[in-house]
């Protein structure tokens, strides 16, 4: 190699070599940083398409979860408020057993009159309480329906059910029970009206308690698909990070290597810098 002034291809090397170093220790530097090695769709197209697929997936899953968040929580409501029903039907029922006896003394059917009329009353106060998020399922019409995914594909119903009393003094049970067959001016003022009573109460509480127990079979499967989403979720966060995260163990020892050789190439071209200079001694005398 020709010892020339105007060309150094020893510095020219050892400046690429540097150059290769210092673009390699900034990538690095990058990477622990923001603890990933696909950061932008540079760093690698492929999975940073990929990744940025899955994280709108994901975020997608959020707005599912909520639903079912949501769902659930209507469903927790309606069946707090069912067991409330069922429970008043029940005290009922003791009145109504009590009061059908013809033997008993007018002022202690009064008394059990008196005491299944606040308890009947109470119904309609506890259904129309029965709301979450402006959702009531207890006093009838459609039922509600839920994404299950994030295209709307699948979906989750939650059923609405009517307890509401019946008009009137009520109607005659059907067999088997299909309706709350209690009425809303249904009394125990004489032997005859609180046999049917009871009748009516007996029938209900069948009818109340099978409903309750679709609803709670429904509310399940809310939870579970809920339990799913979230479990979904952590999958995919997990192979996003599989994707994209830096190895920071592997990267911090290899800062440390670069970082050496940035010190020794700098070196080496100082060095290199310093052949030129050797020509002058050719001129000396």
């Amino acid at each position: 190699m020709a010892n020339s002034v105007h060309t150094n291809t020893g510095a020219m090397v050892a400046l690429q070599n540097l150059n290769a170093t210092t673009r390699e220790l900034s990538v690095t530097q990058s990477r622990i940083n923001t603890g990933l090695k696909v950061a932008k769709a540079q760093d690698n197209g492929a999975i940073y398409n990929i990744a940025q697929q899955q994280r709108s997936e994901n975020s997608a899953y959020n707005a599912v979860a909520d639903g079912l968040n949501r769902a659930k929580s209507i469903a927790d409501v309606a069946l707090a408020a069912g067991e409330a029903l069922s429970d008043i039907f029940t005290q009922m029922r003791e009145k109504a057993v009590a009061a059908s006896d013809p033997s008993i003394s007018a002022t202690s059917r009064a008394a059990y009159d008196s005491e299944f009329k606040a308890l009947r009353d109470q119904v309609p106060s506890i259904i129309a309480n029965a709301v979450f998020d402006g959702a009531n399922i207890l006093g009838g019409g459609t039922s509600l329906t839920f994404q299950a995914n994030t295209t709307g594909s699948q979906t989750i119903t939650v059923p609405t059910l009517d307890l509401q009393l019946g008009t009137g003094a009520g109607t005659t049970p059907a067999s088997p029970p299909a309706d709350v067959y209690l009425g809303a001016a249904s009394d125990l003022s004489t032997a005859t009206l609180a046999a049917t009573s009871r009748d009516q109460v007996v029938a209900s509480l069948t009818y109340i308690n099978s409903e309750l127990a679709r609803l709670g079979a429904a509310a399940k499967r809310v939870e579970n698909h809920a339990i799913f989403v979230s479990k979904l979720q952590d999958a995919i966060t997990g192979g996003i990070g599989n994707l994209v995260d830096a190895d920071l163990a592997s990267e911090s020892a290899k800062l440390q290597s670069l970082q050496v050789k940035q010190q020794l190439g700098t070196q080496a071209l100082s060095i290199a810098n310093q052949t030129p200079q050797s020509i002058l001694s050719l001129f000396r005398n």
